[in-house]
């Protein structure tokens, strides 16, 4: 058993400056993941939606398991969802970047689900000690 006690009870600390990197790297990833789907969801629908939707959750659920943590997860979600949303919104013109036909709109809902459950069941934090079952 470790002598530190809890995580809970342990102070926050900065992350170091390659983790920050590593998150900032998959924001701008995720950004940009987001804006190349929203264009060919709508090019090819059929295998277009499906292509822009398991790019996302590679990069989701590859965040998670590159840096072992939900968080991992969570920072190119982040970028998608700024992106997308960013798409959405209308230019003085009038113009949007999305359509409304329905494949924009599963895009949209199947992009923030696939970031819901990847964030979800992307890995956690692991206890680092040893096994703790009676009998070993």
């Amino acid at each position: 058993m470790s002598d530190r006690g809890s995580m809970l009870a342990q102070p926050l600390r900065m992350p170091p400056a390659g983790r920050i990197a590593a998150y900032t790297g998959l924001l701008l990833l995720g950004a940009v993941a987001g804006l190349a789907g929203a264009l060919v969801q709508a090019g090819w629908f059929p295998g277009g939606l499906l292509l822009a939707l398991v790019g996302a959750a590679g990069l989701f659920l590859g965040g998670a398991r590159a840096l072992g943590s939900r968080a991992g997860a969570v920072a190119p979600a982040v970028g998608w969802m700024l992106s997308v949303i960013l798409c959405t919104a209308g230019r003085p013109e009038g113009d949007f970047l999305f359509g409304a036909g329905g494949g924009s709109y599963l895009f949209l809902l199947g992009g923030m689900a696939l970031a819901v459950i990847c964030a979800t069941i992307g890995l956690g934090r692991q206890p680092v000690a040893g096994d703790v079952r009676l009998g070993k």
